[in-house]
């Protein structure tokens, strides 16, 4: 158990921000056998999703370097930010506060972007928030 809970919370999610989703998407499919397993548009991007089969990995591109979320890990391509899978969402953003974490979504957004002691991007999102490539 880890402080009292019985399940233990764990990375589920890693976004990059690109360029050019197609030539990427392309490159993780081709050179790792990556599947895509959805794409979207939200809010000021859109969101290519591909899986290894325990992890997602999403890859975004944001109309413009002007929101405040595309600025959030910085300009140009980078790792933009990694999710944590929990159990008790509210609970989880109790606790992040508590270490004077800033929470850099809008209230009732899921999932919850803050931004974590040593200053990088991080997401809370619930259980089963990302899909598994089908077999």
């Amino acid at each position: 158990m880890v402080r009292g809970k019985k399940y233990m919370s764990r990375i589920v999610h890693i976004a990059l921000k690109v360029e050019d989703l197609e030539k990427t998407s392309e490159f993780y499919e081709k050179v790792f056998g990556f599947t895509q397993t959805e794409t979207s548009r939200v809010r000021d991007h859109t969101s290519l999703h591909l899986s290894d089969g325990t992890i997602d990995l999403a890859l975004i591109k944001y109309d413009s370097e002007e929101s405040a979320e595309a600025k959030a890990a910085g300009l140009g391509p980078c790792i933009h930010h990694f999710a944590i899978e929990v159990d008790d969402l509210e609970r989880s953003v109790a606790e992040i506060r508590k270490f004077g974490c800033e929470i850099i979504s809008n209230p009732g957004d899921v999932p919850v972007k803050f931004r974590a002691l040593g200053g990088t991007v991080a997401e809370l999102v619930p259980k089963g928030r990302y899909k598994k490539p089908k077999p």
